[in-house]
């Protein structure tokens, strides 16, 4: 039995998340591009609204399957030193069945949305191993879920791994290289990253750089020691606020990545955004205008603006959007959120000078509820980010920062000509080893500013070092969980590839009366 159409009326006091959701049912052409009044107006006069309702009310009533609190408590269990059973002990088809399950609960909303971006996440995710294991952190950390809660609480990165570093601009909009994601930041043991961190360079450099197992584990040490040995000399001399990694101080392998990532801004707005007049975006397949929507984006803009104290750079003009569109396709973790890029006129007006602000939507850290209980918390979702960016980051990107769109949770970022990282199919053994050992570094500069600009107030260098002890055996120990991890992640993702061969990706789980 069809329910009745919704009223003009009922329609615009609902969000624009909400409109689109009717919209992605309907499969309303154009919807897109469309403004909220837009909106209202064609699923006012689209015929079809009953149905859509239908859909969404039947959903409502099957809730879906989640276990969150389940690994909250186990997590809680864990941090007070209970012995339990910890879902990397599956094996056989009750870790298929984990797998299963965990993928879909995080990608719950992308799933029930019918995102297409979501689907060309599985088929990246099933197509290598190494972004398989980029693209499943919840996955990871339900494994370790409240481990390691006796050691010191850092605010960590949260998924560390050889693509999470790169270059970026610096508050000077000068390209700086450091950890370049913060999308699943979180206080957490300074394990945590190491762990993550380990597993990710084992992968990659099997994957992408064609090593061996006992390469790959060479690749991991130099990770590891290189965090130690920078985290001694964070403690003895107290420069981690000082550390800025420009092209002017910065070793070999990445002064030449930071000279190879120069780009004229003139060219790179040509080459990658602004249509045949200069006045907006072209349209391809990684960039839908939605011009109409420039009003609405600039509104946001301003509130970020003013919300956010930012300084607004000359260089940036009056804020000005020019116009808006969507990005598509980008991303492994965040595949399949919303995510758009505003260009920003520069002072020139030519479109020669122009500024691009991000806007990606944010979501749950992937540890929440699996960290062990702290003293350390972030409200918020973008701010838990922006947090985590500030503090990580000495004079980082200036336009980060947190906005709020149609009730929805966006973190801002600027894209810069100069954005770049490492390609890593381009390594040799060694320069592998170099750049395992620089990163680590650079990982321990970034803990070492959670006493600093973090919560964390007491210092925290004295107590990560006291925790590492011998380093040679902290070192085998997190090896030796690489290795084994890097293992259960391959496993994993032969699960993954057979269930998502059967479809098993275009459903959530639901639990029935």
């Amino acid at each position: 039995m069809s329910t009745p159409a919704r009223s003009t009326d009922e329609l615009r006091a609902l969000t624009r998340a909400d409109l689109m959701d009717l919209a992605r049912d309907q499969q309303l052409p154009g919807r897109s591009s469309m403004a909220k009044d837009e909106l209202v107006e064609a699923l006012a006069t689209s015929g079809s609204d009953a149905a859509s309702d239908e859909n969404v009310g039947a959903q409502a009533r099957v809730p879906h399957g989640s276990r969150v609190d389940a690994f909250r408590a186990l997590a809680e269990q864990r941090a007070r030193g209970e012995v339990r059973f910890m879902p990397r002990q599956l094996s056989g088809h009750d870790r298929r069945l984990h797998v299963r399950q965990t993928v879909r609960e995080d990608h719950e909303t992308r799933i029930a949305h019918r995102s297409q971006d979501a689907e060309a996440k599985f088929e990246k995710l099933a197509d290598s191993l190494y972004s398989f294991f980029r693209g499943t952190c919840l996955l990871f950390y339900r494994d370790i879920a409240g481990e390691d809660a006796w050691m010191p609480t850092v605010l960590t990165l949260g998924d560390v791994h050889p693509e999470n570093f790169g270059v970026m601009p610096s508050a000077d909009d000068v390209p700086i290289f450091g950890v370049n994601d913060f999308d699943e930041a979180y206080y957490a043991p300074f394990t945590w990253d190491l762990k993550r961190g380990a597993v990710g360079f084992v992968i990659a450099a099997g994957t992408e750089g064609g090593m061996d197992a006992a390469k790959q584990l060479r690749i991991a040490e130099c990770f590891v020691r290189g965090y130690v040995g920078a985290m001694r000399s964070y403690a003895s001399e107290a420069t981690e606020q000082q550390g800025q990694m420009r092209e002017d101080n910065a070793p070999k392998l990445i002064r030449r990545l930071i000279k190879g990532a120069h780009e004229d801004r003139d060219a790179w707005l040509a080459r990658k955004y602004h249509d045949e007049y200069r006045r907006g975006f072209r349209a391809d397949d990684e960039h839908v205008p939605v011009t109409s929507r420039v009003e609405e984006f600039q509104a946001a803009l301003d509130r970020f603006v003013r919300d956010n104290d930012v300084e607004v750079p000359a260089r940036a003009g009056g804020m000005r959007v020019k116009d808006v569109c969507e990005r598509l396709g980008q991303g492994t973790a965040s595949l399949g959120l919303p995510r758009y890029y505003l260009m920003v006129e520069g002072p020139a007006a030519d479109g020669t000078d122009d500024v691009i602000i991000e806007f990606k939507q944010a979501r749950r850290s992937a540890l929440a509820g699996l960290a062990p209980p702290s003293e350390f918390q972030v409200d918020g979702t973008a701010e838990r980010i922006t947090h985590a960016q500030g503090v990580h980051l000495v004079r980082g990107d200036r336009f980060y920062g947190a906005v709020e769109i149609d009730g929805l949770s966006f973190m801002v970022r600027e894209r810069a000509p100069y954005k770049d990282e490492v390609e890593l199919d381009e390594l040799s053994p060694k320069q592998w080893r170099t750049y395992a050992r620089i990163c680590g570094e650079s990982l321990a500069q970034s803990h070492a500013l959670s006493d600093e600009a973090g919560l964390v107030d007491h210092d925290i260098e004295p107590d990560v070092l006291a925790a590492i002890g011998p380093e040679d055996l902290f070192v085998t120990d997190l090896v030796a969980f690489a290795a084994e991890a890097a293992d259960r992640v391959r496993a994993d993702h032969a699960y993954f590839r057979a269930d998502h061969a059967l479809g098993a990706f275009r459903w959530v789980d639901q639990v029935f009366r």
